[in-house]
Formats: structure tokens, C-alpha cells, sequence
């Protein structure tokens, strides 16, 4: 009698799905674009804080030692508009960041896998759909904060550079200044990439889900805006009516004050010293100087962190939508290997 070997036990393990490697794969190209565009970014602000910055301060100190009294001078212009030109450039394609990594993450990463049916094949290959929501944001949020921090810190070298030597230097407190220098913008761009998960998740469809991943960013960057100023106690310097207002940073309000102390709105009228007819106009309103509130230079850094941990508490709201979203919409997803029977996702 011939002996039959015994077979082997069946593997009750799922069949190896896609995995993580499978979709480094198909965003590839996408990986090698945003490493490409750090490192163009890099090396422009490197130049900015290096050469550009030395020759427009010398061109500064030339035009201050030169050309003060007011006789025709010679110094070099072009250094001081090439580095205001590249510095504008530079700033605005950091703080565009934020909105390119939206537009990809609804566009590219979830609206258009979704729309063609590639990620629910995967669901169908051993990733789960929460597996593949997880992988899907864990590398793309390495690499997008990663980048944008690095982009960040240099572009505060490069300001620091520049600070007190180049007159026409942008101020702490403008803007897109404000934010390319600190931790804000890289919370932007992870709000941008949750932001993208949940549009894509949501509409399903690669143009729609762009649209609203870029209106996710600019609401909450148009709120943070408006919320930086109130996150840390501001200061308040009252003057005479004869000087004007005084105090300069990230201002919060200003006004008259009345000698009840109350604060009210500025007419418009001007100093007393430069304008001796505004004292009829602040006679009459009671007022007796002007308040200025405002955040000085040295509350830079508390406005930063709050305002940072108040955008990425909001990209943490998203992403955990898009989960929410994502396991109502898949509660029944089959495997491989399965028959007649569908899974919990």
C-alpha cells in the first residue's frame, strides 16, 4: 500500500494584500515631485540668506553713507531689488505650500483612487480600508512636515539674516512673514493633507474633492488669522494727543481714550502736534490720547505655538472624520479568500 503524505494545513491568513509598498509605488512620482520641490525651495533660501542677503545690506550701507544729504550717489539698486523680488518669490511659494499639498491629497492621493475604484479593490486584497486610510496619510505626513519644518527654519535664518542691515526687510509681523517663519505653516500643511482625506473621502470625485480640500486650508488659515491675535495676552501703550500712536508689532486695536478711561473709535483726525484743529474735534469726544493693543516682537514665539497647536488640534478633527467617514461608508468589505461572507472593516 502506498502511503500518502499529509497535506499541509490550510493558512487561515488572509492573502498578502498590496500593502504599504504597493502604494509608495503608485505615488511615486509624486514623492520625487515634492523632494524635488523642497529641495529647489532649499537651495533658494540659502542663497537668499547667504549672497543675496550680504549684497543688499551693502548696497544698504552704501545708499545710508552715501546718499543721505541728498546729492546724486551712486550704490547698487539691483542688489536690493533682486533680493526683495527673490524674498517675495520665495515667501509665497512657502506659503502656497499648504495649498498644493491639499489640492494633491484630494486630487491625487484619495479623489481620483476612489473615483476609479482603485482603493476598493485594495479593500478587496487584505488592507483593510482603515489599514489603507492609516498607510495612505502616515508616509505623506512624515515627508509633508518633514519638509515644510525644513523649508521653515530656513526661511527664519534667512529673514534673521537680513533683519536690522536691509531697511526695506519685511517686518515679524507681516503676514505671510509671520507664518513662514514659525511652526504654523507646517500645521498648514497637515491640516491641508487630513483636509484631503476627508474631501476625497466625502465626494469620491477628483475635482470636487480638490476644490474642497483648498477650501478647508484657506478657512482655517483665514481663522487662524483672525484667532492669533487673542491666543496671548496683548499689550497696551497709551501716548498724548499730540503724538500719534506709538507701539509697533502684530496689532489687536487702537483708539482714542476718554478721560472716563473708556476706549472708542479713532475719527481719523490726526496728532494735535501735526494737526492743531483735531483738539476742537477730541474736546468734543472727551478724549485725552490714543491706546494702541499689540503683540511686540517678543510675543513672536506664544503666538506661534498656540496658534500651531490650535491648527494641527483641527488637522487631528479632519483626520479623524476621515476615519469616522471611512469606516460608516465600508462596514461591509470582502476579502480575499473570502466566500459568501463579508467582513467588518
Amino acid at each position: 500500500m502506498t502511503a500518502l503524505a499529509p497535506s499541509p494545513p490550510a493558512s487561515k491568513a488572509p492573502a498578502a494584500g498590496p500593502g504599504v509598498r504597493w502604494l509608495f509605488r503608485l505615488h511615486r512620482p509624486a514623492l520625487y515631485a515634492w523632494i524635488g520641490l523642497v529641495a529647489v525651495l532649499a537651495l533658494v533660501l540659502i542663497w537668499l540668506w547667504g549672497p543675496l542677503t550680504d549684497s543688499a545690506a551693502a548696497a544698504w550701507r552704501q545708499y545710508r553713507s552715501e546718499c543721505a544729504d541728498g546729492d546724486p550717489c551712486t550704490y547698487d539698486q539691483n542688489a536690493i531689488v533682486r533680493y526683495k523680488s527673490v524674498y517675495m518669490y520665495a515667501t509665497g511659494a512657502l506659503t502656497g505650500l499648504p495649498f498644493l499639498v491639499a489640492a494633491w491629497a484630494g486630487a491625487s492621493l484619495f479623489g481620483r483612487e476612489l473615483e476609479h475604484g482603485t482603493a476598493q479593490l485594495t479593500w478587496t486584497q487584505g488592507l483593510s480600508p482603515t489599514r489603507w486610510l492609516a498607510a495612505k496619510l502616515a508616509l505623506p505626513t512624515v515627508l509633508v512636515g518633514a519638509g515644510t519644518g525644513l523649508l521653515v527654519t530656513l526661511h527664519r535664518l534667512m529673514w534673521s539674516a537680513g533683519d536690522g542691515r536691509i531697511d526695506t526687510a519685511k517686518s515679524w509681523s507681516e503676514n505671510l512673514t509671520l507664518h513662514t517663519n514659525g511652526p504654523t505653516t507646517v500645521a498648514f500643511a497637515l491640516t491641508g493633507l487630513a483636509g484631503g482625506a476627508l474631501a476625497g473621502l466625502l465626494l469620491r470625485r477628483t475635482l470636487p474633492a480638490l476644490t474642497l480640500a483648498l477650501g478647508f486650508v484657506a478657512a482655517v488659515r483665514f481663522l487662524a488669522d483672525l484667532a492669533m491675535p487673542h491666543l496671548w495676552p496683548a499689550v497696551t501703550r497709551v501716548t498724548g494727543l499730540a503724538e500719534g500712536y506709538r507701539g509697533s508689532g502684530l496689532s489687536v486695536d487702537s483708539g482714542l481714550v476718554t478721560s472716563t478711561g473708556a476706549h472708542i473709535a479713532d475719527p481719523g483726525c490726526g496728532p494735535t502736534a501735526f494737526l492743531p484743529a483735531c483738539e476742537t474735534v477730541y474736546a468734543d469726544l472727551h478724549a485725552t490720547g490714543f491706546y494702541t493693543t499689540y503683540h511686540p516682537e517678543s510675543h513672536y514665539w506664544p503666538l506661534q505655538l498656540t496658534t500651531t497647536a490650535l491648527v494641527l488640534a483641527v488637522a487631528a478633527a479632519l483626520a479623524a472624520a476621515a476615519f469616522v467617514l471611512l469606516r460608516r461608508s465600508t462596514a461591509t468589505v470582502p476579502r480575499a479568500g473570502d466566500t459568501g461572507k463579508e467582513t467588518t472593516a
